[in-house]
């Protein structure tokens, strides 16, 4: 099983999509994964995510996939069984820290303040969404986050965007970031597969600025 570090570290931006059609996912995966992102974060904002998921998961065996939006127990269960390899929830939940941890599934809560950051490192997390990270006071809120628990890592989401996205992995504890703006849903929408390779395609022109 990966760890959630593992993963974190597989790509230094994770895409964070909302599939509305099921026939959108396997194109919509291979032209990520052909562009250099394999780890994809797949939103449970849809009444096709879970099916998305799993047709993924059996057609594109390099992307490793994380099930968004998660808020409850039972949607972690039809996650994992539906080939997630890692969860993502908005908010900080003891009860899916616990189920995660019973079910042996990599879990990324989002936290906001000191306090749930606090929390999360008290339940044995080691890294945290920050979300709403533009919000939420962005660069300067994190680095000020990152001063006071300094073992922690960040996976800041919410606003970014291919103008800020470098200044946050520019930050020692953001190992990565997820971000919208390759695969927006407009244009997963319109089946537009070609502008988001050349999303993708100038995104990554961006990273190597910094590796």
């Amino acid at each position: 099983m990966l760890t959630l570090i593992d993963i974190l570290q597989q790509s230094r931006i994770i895409p964070v999509i909302v599939i509305d059609k099921i026939e959108h996912a396997i194109p919509l995966a291979n032209t990520l994964v052909e562009n250099g992102f394999k780890v994809l974060e797949i939103t449970l904002r849809t009444d096709c995510a879970l099916e998305a998921i799993k047709q993924i998961a059996n057609s594109v065996p390099d992307a490793i996939l994380g099930a968004g939006t998660i808020i409850t127990p039972r949607q972690l269960s039809e996650a994992k069984a539906a080939g997630a390899q890692f969860a993502v929830s908005p908010g900080l939940s003891e009860q899916l820290v616990a189920e995660t941890k019973k079910e042996k599934l990599a879990y990324l809560p989002g936290i906001a303040t000191v306090s749930e950051a606090l929390l999360a490192y008290e339940l044995g997390l080691t890294a945290l969404k920050f979300f709403p990270a533009e919000i939420m006071g962005g660069i300067k809120a994190l680095s000020a986050l990152s001063e006071v628990l300094p073992s922690l890592q960040f996976c800041p989401t919410g606003g970014i965007n291919l103008d800020n996205f470098i200044n946050y992995l520019k930050l020692p504890q953001v190992p990565c970031i997820g971000g919208t703006w390759i695969a927006p849903r407009a244009l997963i929408e319109k089946e537009n597969f070609t502008e988001i390779a050349l999303h993708a395609k100038e995104a990554q022109r961006k990273l190597q600025t910094i590796l």
